[in-house]
């Protein structure tokens, strides 16, 4: 697959996930629908983060095996190790820092939508980095089937993402179509970029830090989700909305799992 190719599949990875942030500006909604679908985005977030850590921990057991049965480097199980902690760690207590001042200067006890949408976009765009460089690296080393095969599984994960960024955005005032826009850009823009810097460097130690990244910052934004689910006071519909969520995520992944991707 050529590099333009490439750049172009990547692009439409991550295109797909501005299908899912219209949802952001449905209003007149029940209090219990509001409810049900910030909760059932929660869903989504918690997924996301089982499936982040486990593509991140991959490499680390393998490269702990490898040092246990001798064909690899302790080193390499230290270094791959370390990248993950550390990056989960940056991850979640950077994304905390930030939120907690910009709460501090407008003087607000809990965040609101748009700094809720803001940080879910963040701690995807991180992931989706980390699956443009899978894309990338699956073509620049002649794996086209294989990389396009990701192609469509990322773009199918990608429209749930936006949903997940829009969700919680139901509440208070719409937001502006440049907003969902920009919030689209962070959350699928980095899809490309990781396609353009994995065609020309394979990095299994980069792909980990950010997946670590990714992991610390939906850790923070599921934590968020979760405060605003339970201003509700609807555990019924909270719990429902939150286990459809959830499974709809994994559902989908299954099915892609089904095709090969």
């Amino acid at each position: 697959m050529s590099f333009v190719q490439t750049v172009i599949l990547s692009a439409f990875a991550g295109g797909t996930i501005f299908l899912g942030l219209p949802v952001g500006r449905l209003r007149n909604l029940s209090i219990r629908r509001q409810a049900a679908l910030t909760t059932a985005a929660a869903g989504v977030i918690l997924f996301l983060i089982y499936d982040v850590l486990s593509q991140a921990v991959g490499p680390v057991t393998t490269a702990l095996q490898a040092a246990r049965s001798g064909t690899g480097s302790s080193v390499d199980f230290a270094l791959d190790a370390a990248a993950l902690g550390g990056s989960v760690a940056f991850g979640l207590l950077s994304v905390t820092y930030l939120t907690k001042r910009m709460s501090a200067r407008g003087r607000r006890p809990a965040l609101s939508p748009q700094q809720i949408a803001i940080g879910t976009a963040v701690g995807l765009g991180l992931h989706n980095f980390s699956e443009g460089l899978a894309i990338g690296q699956s073509a620049a080393t002649g794996a086209t089937t294989f990389a396009l095969l990701l192609v469509i599984g990322f773009a199918l994960h990608n429209t749930t993402e936006g949903f997940a960024i829009a969700a919680p955005l139901s509440q208070g005032e719409r937001p502006t179509w440049s907003f969902l826009g920009g919030a689209g850009m962070i959350g699928g823009g980095p899809t490309f970029l990781g396609g353009v810097l994995g065609y020309s460097i394979v990095s299994p130690l980069l792909s980990i830090a950010f997946l670590g990244l990714a992991a610390g910052a939906l850790i923070f934004v599921f934590n968020e989700m979760m405060a605003v689910s339970r201003r509700f006071s609807l555990p019924m519909v909270t719990g429902v909305a939150l286990t459809l969520g959830l499974l709809v995520a994994f559902g989908t992944d299954f099915v892609l799992t089904a095709a090969g991707a």
